[in-house]
């Protein structure tokens, strides 16, 4: 058995070192065992939706164990427990009933050779739940106390090598000069991004975040799109949006980043010009164009004329690609009465 000191110091190694969160948990896993031998073991992530864990890495442990330690049950089990708490690890020979009373341990870990092992709870600072860490042994006999100890001072570290939350702040540096940003969830609500505030623009199902699901839900892995601050005619400018897909390991319930940031480079398109090019990016017509904004088509016309000069596009069609690949429209979301019979399509762009 290594000591605790170097095996503490290996681990903080593995957890900040590059590569994909299930590298990290399985590099950290291998050095765990130095320090407290164990069996097997795995690492799962916290669904922010609640009710479930993903497994994340595992150590020794068969297909068909790793499919049941998936599933809803481990979750149930855990809660039973009290292991989804901040509290010392836990084992079957500290519980007041029989391991073979859980499910999880009646028909998964002890048909596969599992008689103890220690479970915890995983927290990032702030008491952000992020996984679930057991080791587990063939022996009867209960874990030590050193055991305990070690396992418990070492669960910080692996916290912080698989919190999610990483990549999602990796991704969210690529955006220059973020000021607010919140991460979106599966299920429609949101959650705080560490180290960015919050905004007015970014609460759960709000206009801004209405308009950035429906760019990711189209596959995008990166858009961006304008919002005007302080009502629909801009009074106080605009503010960039950012919509950025969660990397592909980050645990299935987070869906996106949306971050904002200052709106520079605008090609001098003032806010009505950019509300025409959000419906010119949906692909409407011009008769559309000054329906939803009540205008005469004469006006859109003369519009649409400043705009071509603006984004130096020969035709409305290029004007259109141009603004969405640059970000420099605002999505019909932002209160536009869109009366067409037939929603558009964003990639047609119709003449």
């Amino acid at each position: 058995m290594g000591s605790l000191g170097a095996g503490e110091l290996a681990l903080a190694e593995a957890a900040v070192s590059a590569g994909t969160t299930a590298e990290r948990g399985r590099a950290m896993l291998e050095v765990l065992r130095q320090v407290v031998p164990f069996d097997g073991a795995f690492l799962a992530f916290t669904d922010p939706l609640g009710h479930r864990y993903h497994s994340l890495v595992s150590v020794d442990l068969d297909g068909s164990t790793v499919g049941s330690l998936s599933g809803p049950q481990l979750a149930a089990d855990i809660e039973v427990t009290g292991t989804h708490r901040a509290r010392p690890p836990l084992g079957p020979s500290d519980l007041p009933y029989p391991a073979e009373e859980l499910p999880i341990w009646a028909e998964c870990l002890i048909p596969a050779g599992m008689r103890e092992g220690l479970g915890l709870a995983l927290f990032a600072p702030g008491g952000r739940h992020v996984g679930h860490l057991a080791v587990l042994s063939g022996s009867r006999e209960p874990p030590s106390t050193a055991s305990r100890r070690r396992l418990q001072r070492v669960a910080p570290v692996f916290a912080h090598g698989i919190d999610p939350m990483r990549s999602l702040l990796t991704a969210a540096r690529l955006v220059r000069g973020a000021t607010a940003g919140v991460v979106l969830c599966a299920d429609g609500g949101c959650q705080e991004l560490p180290g960015l505030p919050g905004d007015e623009l970014l609460v759960p199902r709000s206009p801004v975040l209405t308009a950035a699901r429906e760019r990711i839900s189209d596959g995008e892995v990166c858009a961006s799109f304008l919002w005007p601050v302080g009502g629909r005619h801009a009074p106080g400018g605009h503010v960039r949006v950012t919509v950025l897909a969660a990397p592909e390991d980050s645990p299935p319930g987070l869906a996106a980043l949306a971050l904002l940031s200052p709106a520079t480079h605008l090609r001098g398109l003032t806010p009505r010009e950019l509300e025409v090019l959000g419906l010119l990016v949906e692909g409407c017509s011009n008769q559309e164009i000054a329906r939803s904004l009540v205008v005469a088509p004469r006006t859109v016309a003369a519009h649409l004329e400043h705009v071509l000069v603006k984004l130096e596009a020969p035709t409305r069609t290029l004007a259109a690609v141009r603004a969405e690949r640059e970000g420099l429209y605002v999505p019909t979301q932002c209160g536009q009465r869109v009366t067409v019979a037939a929603a558009p399509t964003r990639t047609s762009i119709a003449g």
